[in-house]
C-alpha cells in the first residue's frame, strides 16, 4: 500500500501540477491583493487560505471518488480583481468574495451545473481541451530558442526515458532539467526564507455596489472560464464522477475562506491534466493519488506561504515551461484525436479547438467558454440542417 504511494511518477506529477500552477498565476494573485490594500501580513494571509483550500478540497475530493480531482484558485478571478479592486475596502471586497462562493455552491449542489454540461458532446469537449493545452506544447519548443542547453537536455531526457523507463519520464525529465539548471547556475535557493503564514480574519462588508459589479463578475468568470475546463478535462480522461458535489464543495470551501483571503475556488484544467496523464501512472485507476500528493503540495505553499513563494521563484521560469508542455504531450495527442475522430463532428470540432486556442478574451471570459460557445452553435446547426 504505501509502495502505490510513493511512486516517482505520482509524486512528480503531483508536484509539477502545483509548480506549474503556482508561478504561472501566484503574481496576479498578489496584484489583486495588492489591489485591495493587503497589507504583506494580508498577502500572506491570501497564500495560506488559499493554499489551504486547494489543499483540502484536491486531497478531500480525490479521496472520497478515487478520481484525480484537482482544484486551484481563479486565474482569470484574481485578474478581474487585480484591475477592479482599487478604492474597495478589504472588507467590502471579502463581502464580493463570500457572494461569488456561495452562488457557485448553489449552482453546483442544485444539479444546474451538471445538466448544462451533459449537453455538451464529448467531441468539442476534447477539442475544447486540446485548444486550453496546445499553447504549452507551443511554448515548449518556444523556449528553445534562448534556452538550448536547458530545453535541449529535458526534450532528450523525456524521450529517452519514454523509450527506456515510460512509468518515469516526467520525473527522470525534471532531474534532469534541474541538474542541467544548477550547473548553469540558473537556481537561486541562497535566499529562501523560512516562515509560517498565519492567517487574518476580515468579517465581509455587505455593499451593493461591489457585490454587483465584483461579485457577480467573479462567479460568472469562475463558472464559464474555470469550472466548465476542470470538469472537460475530467470527463475528456474518462472520469464521470458528478459535477454537482465538485463545485458544489469547492464554493462552500471559498465561503468559509473567503473571510482569510481565499477569494476563489473552482476545478483546475490544466493542471489536473497532468495528473490525468499517462505520465502520471499507466493505470488510470491509480491517477487521483496524484492529486493527492498535489494538494499534499498545496498545503505547504499555504503553510509556509511566504517560504514556498520564494522557494518556487527559485526555479528557472524555463524549466517550468518545458516540463508542462512535456508532460502535457500525451493529453494534448488524445484530445485531439477524440476531437476529430468522427468527421460529422470534426468542423465544429475544429472550431472550438481553434478559438479556444486563439486566448480571445470577451467581457472579461476566456476563449475556452467561447470556443465551447461557437462549437456548440455550430453542432446544433448541423444537426438542423
Amino acid at each position: 500500500m504505501l509502495k502505490s504511494w510513493l511512486s516517482p511518477s505520482l509524486f512528480s506529477a503531483g508536484l509539477i501540477a502545483v509548480l506549474v500552477g503556482y508561478t504561472s498565476s501566484a503574481p496576479i494573485v498578489f496584484e489583486a491583493a495588492r489591489a485591495a490594500g493587503a497589507t504583506p501580513a494580508e498577502v500572506a494571509s491570501w497564500l495560506w487560505a488559499l493554499g489551504l483550500g486547494m489543499g483540502v478540497t484536491c486531497i478531500g475530493l480525490s479521496l472520497a471518488t478515487r478520481t484525480p480531482v484537482l482544484t486551484a484558485w481563479s486565474t482569470p478571478g484574481a485578474a478581474l480583481l487585480a484591475t477592479s479592486l482599487h478604492g474597495v475596502s478589504m472588507a467590502q471586497a471579502v463581502g464580493a468574495f463570500v457572494f461569488a462562493a456561495a452562488a457557485a455552491a448553489l449552482v453546483g449542489f442544485s444539479g444546474t451545473f451538471e445538466r448544462l454540461m451533459r449537453r455538451v458532446p464529448s467531441s468539442l469537449a476534447s477539442a475544447m481541451l486540446a485548444g486550453v493545452l496546445l499553447q504549452f506544447g507551443i511554448d515548449l519548443f518556444g523556449l528553445f530558442g534562448d534556452h538550448r542547453a536547458l530545453v535541449g537536455t529535458m526534450l532528450a531526457a523525456f524521450v529517452l526515458a519514454r523509450r527506456f523507463a515510460p512509468r518515469y519520464a516526467v520525473p527522470l525529465t525534471l532531474a534532469a532539467g534541474i541538474a542541467v539548471a544548477a550547473a548553469l547556475g540558473q537556481l537561486h535557493l541562497g535566499g529562501v526564507p523560512l516562515r509560517l503564514a498565519r492567517p487574518l480574519l476580515t468579517w465581509p462588508q455587505w455593499h451593493l455596489g461591489t457585490i454587483v459589479g465584483i461579485g457577480v463578475p467573479l462567479f460568472l468568470v469562475t463558472m464559464a472560464s474555470q469550472n466548465m475546463p476542470g470538469l472537460v478535462v475530467l470527463r475528456s480522461n474518462g472520469y464521470h464522477v458528478p459535477a454537482s458535489p465538485l463545485v458544489g464543495a469547492t464554493g462552500l470551501t471559498g465561503v468559509l475562506l473567503a473571510p482569510f483571503g481565499g477569494f476563489s475556488f473552482n476545478l483546475a484544467a490544466i493542471t489536473a491534466a497532468i495528473c490525468m496523464s499517462p505520465n502520471a501512472h499507466p493505470d488510470p485507476a491509480q491517477r487521483w493519488r496524484a492529486s493527492v500528493w498535489a494538494g499534499v503540495f498545496y498545503l505547504a505553499t499555504g503553510v509556509f506561504g511566504a517560504t514556498m513563494a520564494a522557494l518556487l521563484a527559485a526555479f528557472p521560469a524555463a524549466l517550468i515551461g518545458a516540463v508542462a508542455g512535456l508532460a502535457l504531450l500525451g493529453t494534448i495527442g488524445t484530445s485531439l484525436h477524440g476531437a476529430l475522430a468522427d468527421p460529422r463532428e470534426r468542423d465544429a470540432a475544429l472550431i472550438t479547438f481553434l478559438l479556444t486556442a486563439s486566448g480571445l478574451t470577451v467581457l472579461g471570459l476566456g476563449s475556452a467558454f467561447w470556443g465551447l460557445l461557437a462549437g456548440l452553435a455550430a453542432h446544433l446547426l448541423r444537426r438542423r440542417s
